[in-house]
């Protein structure tokens, strides 16, 4: 069995198979994480209406991503807090850290909705921190500037 060309580029070239490995294990890990959200009948979805079926997808993307959403929000406020306490971000060390945290949800627990109607503080997305070492700088030619990173 011959290898088609891009199959054969990927065993050649060590920076490619890092930057495919790293994407990969994002998607398992986003997958892991909106499995692990969409806990309801064990993740099955068992009724055959495709409405309802697209339904409970959709439904278990927006919860997943809200709580991702929400871990970036409080990983954001942490290192400002780091920062005002005059500790140095290193972004490298940001690089690693994943916004699929799970240890302090409580799936099983009681919420409170009486806060659902007030409205929150703006948020000021910018931090102070430079990511350019992680790009190398400048990106090389026909490079996505993610070498280093993944």
């Amino acid at each position: 069995m011959a290898l088609d060309a891009p199959a054969a580029r990927c065993l050649s070239d060590a920076p490619l198979r890092r930057r495919v490995t790293a994407a990969t294990n994002k998607v398992e890990a986003f997958n892991g994480f909106s499995q692990w959200i969409g806990f309801g009948n064990g993740g099955v979805i068992t009724g055959n209406d495709p409405v309802e079926q697209e339904r409970t997808a959709k439904f278990n993307a927006l919860l997943t991503n809200a709580v991702i959403f929400h871990n970036a929000l409080d990983i954001a406020e942490i290192v400002r807090q780091l920062q005002e306490e005059g500790q140095t971000i290193d972004p490298e060390d940001l690089a690693h850290i994943s916004p699929y945290l799970a240890e302090h949800i409580r799936r099983f627990g009681e919420y409170s909705t009486h806060e659902l109607g007030l409205q929150p503080e703006a948020y000021d997305p910018h931090l102070d921190v430079d990511f350019s070492p992680l790009r190398g700088g400048g990106d090389p030619p026909g490079g996505d500037g993610y070498e280093q990173a993944a």
